[in-house]
C-alpha cells in the first residue's frame, strides 16, 4: 500500500497536487483507525514525505479550533503548536496524557516530513516537483525557494513552546511523565 501510494504522489506532473487529493481521500479513514498503534505504524511506514507531511497538516487543521489557510511552513508549525487542541479522541480509550503524548509525537513526524520535503538531501528538495523536471533542478543544483513563513526566531520558537507547556501543565499537572518529557526536548 504504502509503495503504491508512493508511486501514486509521483506519475503526477504536480505531486503537491497529487498528494493533496490523495491525503483528502485517506483523510477521513485516518480518523476511523481504532488505535495508536495502527495510526503510527501508518504514518511512520509512508513513504511519501509529501503524503505525510500533508496527512499530519490535516490531522493538526482538524484540531484547531481555529484552522489556518497558510501554506505549510515552520510558521505553520508553530501555529499548530499554538492552537491544536489535543488530537480528536479516537475510539480507543485512552489517558489524558497519552493523547498529548501522541500529539507531540505527530508534531515530530510533521517537522520531520516537512524538513524531508523541503531541506533534506538533493532529491528531496524537489519533492515538489515532477520526476521529468527534478532530475533537471538536481543537475543545476537548484536549491529550494524558502518561504518567509520559514524564517523563524529562536526567541519565536522559546515563545511557543512556553505556552504550549503551560497548556500541558493546566491540563496535566506536574510533573510530565517521562515520555511527555523526552517528546517535548525532542521537539524544541
Amino acid at each position: 500500500l504504502q509503495r503504491m501510494l508512493s508511486l501514486a504522489v509521483e506519475v503526477d506532473k504536480s505531486p503537491t497536487c497529487s498528494s493533496r487529493k490523495i491525503a483528502d481521500d485517506i483523510f477521513p479513514f485516518i480518523l476511523n483507525i481504532p488505535l495508536r498503534s495502527q495510526r503510527e505504524a501508518l504514518l511512520n511506514t509512508m513513504e511519501s514525505q509529501l503524503l505525510r507531511c500533508r496527512l499530519l497538516e490535516l490531522l493538526f487543521q482538524h484540531s484547531c479550533d481555529v484552522p489556518t489557510t497558510s501554506s505549510m511552513s515552520l510558521d505553520k508549525v508553530l501555529y499548530f503548536l499554538s492552537h491544536s487542541s489535543v488530537l480528536p479522541q479516537f475510539q480507543d480509550e485512552t489517558a489524558t496524557w497519552q493523547r498529548w503524548d501522541e500529539m507531540l509525537q505527530y508534531l515530530s513526524l510533521l517537522l520531520l516530513s516537512y524538513h524531508g520535503v523541503k531541506l533534506a538531501f538533493p532529491l528531496a528538495e524537489h519533492l515538489r516537483t515532477s520526476v521529468s523536471d527534478r532530475m533537471k533542478l538536481i543537475a543545476e543544483k537548484a536549491k529550494p525557494r524558502l518561504q518567509d513563513s520559514d524564517d523563524i526566531s529562536q526567541l519565536d520558537i522559546q515563545l511557543k513552546m512556553n505556552e504550549f507547556i503551560s497548556r500541558m501543565q493546566k491540563t496535566l499537572g506536574e510533573p510530565f511523565p517521562p515520555q511527555i518529557q523526552e517528546k517535548l526536548f525532542m521537539l524544541q
